[in-house]
């Protein structure tokens, strides 16, 4: 793992093409913004666990569907 320190208004540059910045801090949590094509999905991470969770849990059902 790549581990940064930015301050409120840096960025972070991935792959040529995403930014991640740095907008805001609030005590313990940081808010970033994100800058990124729209085909590629940005998600929270618990955000993201929910959608493999549903795909997973669709892909099972139409494999019992099909049996």
């Amino acid at each position: 793992m790549l581990v940064l320190s930015r301050k409120v208004g840096e960025s972070v540059i991935i792959n040529h093409d995403i930014k991640v910045m740095v907008v805001e801090q609030r005590g313990d949590k940081v808010r970033l913004g994100f800058v990124a094509p729209k085909e590629v999905p940005i998600h929270r991470e618990e955000v993201e666990n929910e959608i493999v969770k549903d795909f997973e849990e669709q892909r099972l059902k139409q494999n019992n569907d099909r049996v």
